[in-house]
């Protein structure tokens, strides 16, 4: 029986006991117990209490799979629905060697080993986020590809600021900031040849509720969109996200990281500011962020020299005023 299946008997205002869900659902209470105890392990919050039964913390939405799948399937796209995945990243790279169709996109409602950049976790509770991955099949090498994540999150900013989120910015490489903390991150991860083609597995992570509590257990600041837009309907962000990815991975293929450029500079939150780069020996480098090269490397003019540091040798950190 999936989390779903139970958790949508549930509601924020009125409890449901323990003994009704079993009959809903034809199950044991042996079973609702475990079922429950999975949830509250994978964050959503029930209030429990003897004699009244169990309520939602918070009211929850729900990915609706088959108009998903209808509005991918009439933009020539392909969905690849589970409701519990390890990663939605390692699903799409393999089934990529096995042949799966280009625009393929993976979704889930809880990752339960997602994988952030330079191999961090990426932590998110069961549906109060989106977590994506779509699959593009590219004529150009993954010699071509190196801005193409730096064009990704200036797609995804774009997109958030068209939705009225107006302090969306960017975090060189690829993270999404609003007012300093991280609202959703990026990971591509490619094979093939270096001169083409080449495959790319586009995966997306964003905080859409519960940002507090994420953050809390992380220990820094993340954000989330409700609690900047109000109430966020998942399945029409989940469309519009994939929607400008869409179009915008096709201009991508035709201009490269040339066509995007500028744009990512103008929404990266530290352009002209001083930053701290961090290397993996935790060696600090200060200075004023430039901007980004053809590649998409860091531009840091540090003692008097600028230098230019690729994403996967480090971290960027903003220096207080």
């Amino acid at each position: 029986m999936h989390l779903a299946d139970t958790l949508k008997q549930l509601s924020a205002t009125e409890f449901v006991s323990g003994e009704l869900l079993a009959r809903r659902l034809g199950c044991s209470r042996t079973t609702i117990n475990n079922i429950l105890a999975r949830a509250t392990q994978a964050g959503v919050g029930i209030h429990a209490v003897r004699g009244r039964g169990y309520r939602l913390a918070r009211a929850m939405s729900w990915l609706e799979v088959d108009k998903i799948d209808a509005r991918l399937a009439e933009r020539g796209m392909h969905l690849a629905f589970h409701e519990v995945l390890e990663s939605t990243n390692s699903l799409l790279l393999r089934d990529a060697q096995s042949g799966a169709a280009h625009r393929t996109v993976a979704l889930t409602e809880w990752q339960t080993a997602g994988r952030g950049r330079r191999g961090r976790d990426w932590l998110g509770n069961y549906a109060h986020g989106l977590t994506f991955s779509l699959l593009w099949r590219s004529g150009r090498g993954a010699a071509e590809l190196s801005g193409l994540s730096l064009a990704v999150g200036a797609l995804l900013v774009a997109c958030l600021r068209g939705m009225g989120l107006d302090k969306a910015a960017v975090k060189w490489p690829n993270d999404i900031l609003v007012d300093g903390a991280k609202l959703a991150g990026v990971l591509i991860e490619l094979n093939g040849d270096m001169q083409g083609p080449s495959a790319a597995v586009i995966g997306v992570g964003i905080n859409v509720s519960g940002g507090e509590e994420l953050g809390g257990s992380l220990g820094l600041s993340v954000a989330d969109l409700q609690g900047h837009l109000g109430q966020v309907d998942r399945n029409a962000l989940f469309l519009r996200l994939v929607g400008a990815l869409d179009k915008g991975l096709a201009r991508f293929e035709r201009d490269g990281f040339a066509g995007f450029r500028a744009e990512w500079e103008s929404v990266h939150a530290y352009q002209a500011s001083e930053v701290s780069v961090i290397d993996a020996r935790g060696a600090k480098t200060t200075g004023i962020a430039l901007g980004v090269d053809e590649q998409g490397a860091l531009r840091l003019r540090t003692g008097g020299i600028v230098r230019r540091f690729h994403s996967g040798e480090v971290s960027l950190r903003g220096v207080p005023n």
